[in-house]
Parts: C-alpha cells; structure tokens; sequence
C-alpha cells in the first residue's frame, strides 16, 4: 500500500499522482513554478514513460507560455528532449566512486547521469546484502539481454540506442531550492 493510497476511495498512489499532475497541467501559468517528481512510476514502465514524455511536452508546448520546471526523472529515455525541445535541458547529481563504493556529491551538474544508482541506493536503505548482491546479479544479466534505456529520437517515437539517465533524487532537492533562490524574479 503506497503512502498516498486512498483505499477506502479506490484510488491508488498512481491514481492520486495522475489527478495532481492533471490539475497542474490544468492550470499552470507561465507565471508558475512546476516540481515534478518521478511522473509515470506505479504502473508499467513504458505506459510510465509515455505519460512522462506527454507531461514535458505538454508543459514545454503550452500556447499560453512555458511555466519554470523542474521534472526529475529516473527514465533514461527522456535525455533526449534536451534535443528535441529548445527550453528543456538536462541536469544530474554529482556523483564519483571512492574505493568501490559511490558518493553523491551533493552538488548538480549539467548534463545526464551517466548511469542509474537504484541498487546502491538499495543497498545505502539497509536492504539485506544477499538481496543486493542478487540485485546487482539480475540488474547485470538484464542490460547484457534487455537493456534499458532505448531513446526516442524525435516526435515520431522512432527508438535508438541506448542512452543516459536523468536523475534528479531527494538529496538534490536542498541544492536545488537555493539555486533557484539565487534566480531573478
């Protein structure tokens, strides 16, 4: 049971998400500020991805004017739009390893991550070592017969290669405040 679920409503977490990012979409100004968290997670990854990609470009699209967002996303596949669309760029967490283990630097960069951390951060939550170790096992075993990531590489959804991975996780979230503290009104 998710954190937001409203059972006694039937409504999942997905639902509650899709009703939220509905009325930002609904009424968003160019006026306004948009954080969007993870849009698309709580049902399949590529119906999440599809509804991912539809809320950038809904939102990059918008005739009555582009809001200020910040859309933070695990979905490797929507690097792309950096470019694809003119006012969407990517941005990561600094991250670098140190005696075989990865340090999140606290501090953001431009461009795409160059990998995804799931099973550290898997593993930094306290979850058993043999189902990391598995994890790490599995998640080998998927990129060498079905690799992730394939991107789209224009409006028309034709598929390419595999590419990076946008990721925007809770530690940014202070840094990211006081960057856009420092940005004029």
């Amino acid at each position: 049971v998710g954190a937001h679920d409203d059972l006694a409503g039937g409504r999942s977490t997905f639902m509650i998400e899709m009703v939220e990012t509905a009325q930002i979409l609904h009424r968003a100004t160019e006026r306004s500020l948009v954080l969007l968290d993870e849009v698309g997670r709580g049902t399949s990854t590529r119906d999440g991805l599809a509804i991912a990609r539809a809320v950038v470009e809904a939102l990059h699209h918008r005739s009555s004017g582009t809001p200020r967002t910040l859309f933070a996303t695990h979905y490797r596949e929507l690097t792309v739009l950096a470019a694809l669309l003119p006012r969407v760029a990517n941005y990561a967490v600094a991250v670098t390893e140190h005696a075989g283990e990865v340090v999140f630097l606290h501090r953001v960069k431009e461009g795409a991550a160059d990998r995804a951390y799931g099973v550290h951060v898997a593993a930094l939550a306290g979850l058993p070592r043999a189902v990391v170790a598995r994890a790490r096992e599995l998640l080998a075993q998927l990129e060498i017969v079905a690799p992730l990531g394939a991107e789209w590489t224009n409006a028309d959804s034709e598929w390419s290669a595999p590419g990076t991975q946008l990721a925007l996780g809770a530690s940014v979230a202070e840094v990211l405040l006081e960057e856009l503290a420092e940005l004029d009104p």
